[in-house]
This record gives C-alpha cells, structure tokens and sequence, in this order.
C-alpha cells in the first residue's frame, strides 16, 4: 500500500499552477529552454512545456534539453544537445529537491555561458538543504525525516502520483 502525498489530478493542477508562475515570472520572454534531469525530471519538463504552449497559446518558443548525471556522484553532466544559452532564460527541471545536490550539479554546463536567468522547478520539495539551491517552482513542499523517501511515478509524459515510503 503506497501512502500517496499526491495523486495525479492533484500532480497535474500543481504543474498547471507551476507553468503559470513561469508564464508571471518571465513575462516579455519569447523563449525559455527546460532542462530536465533524467528520467522524471525530463518527463515533468514535457509536461510543462504542453502546458505553457497551451496557456500562451503558442505564443511563448520552449525548447526542451536532458541532463544526464549520477544523482548519488554528479561528477560528470551531459545534456542531450548543446544550444546557445547566452542570454537565455533556462529552467532545470526534476521530480524531488532534497539536499539542492542534483539541483547544484545539473546546473554546472551552463554556469560557462552567460544566460540571463536560471531558475529550478521541482514536483516535490523537501526541507533538507546541504547545498544553497532552493527551487522557484514547486508543486508540493513537504517537511519528511531523513530515513523517508519520496517516490514520483511516470508513465512517458504522465504523472501518475507521487508516494512517501
């Protein structure tokens, strides 16, 4: 029995909302890039990137990239294409912040380029910081021990819920 925190109804009204903070926070923009950590961050990014051409109504470009890197030991980071960022609002998308760790690392490829803003949109969030990134965009912030564990299920594009353990 999973003890669910958010089922997928609720899941897609929180991106909804999300994809609208992004539209307010970034008014005048034309473009915005998501970068999506792999595999759910990316599945979340698709998802907000429906959602924005749907509530701009085409008018708002959003370009889709994947981070890969070792959430345990993110040494090495590479994204599934190089495009210019200079200048360019980007936002690193993922299922769960705990520590800010991922969310530190997925961010180093684009630290050598000079993009206007970066910004972090993240499902679920928890109160654990050890790194000094605190997500923008979040769905859910949820106060858990250390010992539990946050699990978001997708299925391609779809949220299915997300469960404590």
């Amino acid at each position: 029995m999973k003890n669910y925190i958010l089922t997928q109804q609720v899941a897609e009204k929180k991106l909804r909302r999300m994809a609208y903070e992004i539209l307010e926070h970034n008014a005048g923009e034309s473009q915005l890039i998501l970068a999506g950590i792999r595999d759910n961050g990316s599945a979340i990014a698709r998802t907000i990137q429906r959602l924005l051409h749907e509530i701009s109504g085409g008018r708002l470009t959003v370009k889709i990239i994947d981070i890969s890197l070792d959430k345990r030991k993110p040494r090495e980071v590479v994204l599934s294409e190089s495009l210019p960022f200079d200048d360019r609002v980007i936002i690193v998308v993922d299922d769960v912040a705990s520590s800010g760790k991922t969310l530190l690392y997925a961010m180093k490829p684009f630290l050598d380029a000079h993009p206007r803003k970066i910004e972090c949109l993240v499902l679920v969030g928890r109160t654990h910081k050890a790194f000094p990134v605190h997500p923008d965009y979040i769905g859910l912030s949820l106060s858990t021990t250390l010992q539990e564990h946050i699990y978001v299920e997708v299925d391609g594009e779809n949220v299915k819920g997300a469960w404590l353990e």
